[in-house]
């Protein structure tokens, strides 16, 4: 598949294990022209006062690069992209000619993070693997595992490197 017709998604918390999967993503998929879509999923609050509430079932307009890197256009999407991860992208969209681009949804990472495959649409989604202890994946399911089940495109996990 040639670059510049692909959507490749990768979900971001701005965790370690977000950061990860991230910069492997630019190192392993990512081709000139590509469009990176970073996806980010909000828990599910109160929005009435604010534009956010236009947004819930959709999720958020695409935000470009200029903006993800303006904390007060963030402040009022309720994210808060750490230096490292604007860095990272800030970089990959110069050396490797990329458009950037970040997308929101409120409610269960699961589901949404699903929805974005389908509404965007994605060529392949790269998600990082927290490790959750056994008792708590059986409690609370696998965020990864569920979309890799459940996804319609190709789904990467990166594993969380051993301490």
């Amino acid at each position: 598949m040639e670059g510049g017709d692909r959507f490749v998604g990768v979900a971001v918390d701005f965790s370690a294990c977000s950061k990860k999967a991230l910069k492997w993503a630019i190192d392993n998929i990512i081709r000139k022209g590509d469009t990176l879509i970073l996806v980010t999923v909000r828990p599910e609050g109160h929005y009435e006062e604010s534009e956010m509430q236009l947004w819930v079932a959709t999720g958020s307009p695409f935000i470009p690069l200029s903006e993800l890197c303006d904390s007060h256009t963030m402040k009022r999407y309720g994210v808060n992209p750490d230096p490292e991860t604007l860095q990272m992208i800030s970089l990959a969209a110069r050396q490797m000619e990329i458009t950037v681009v970040m997308k929101i949804f409120w409610g269960d990472a699961r589901e949404k993070l699903c929805e974005a495959i389908d509404r965007t649409p994605l060529s392949c989604l790269v998600i990082g693997n927290r490790g959750l202890g056994k008792i708590k994946r059986a409690i609370m399911g696998s965020v990864s595992n569920y979309v890799v089940n459940n996804a319609t495109c190709p789904v990467t996990v990166v594993k969380k490197a051993e301490d």
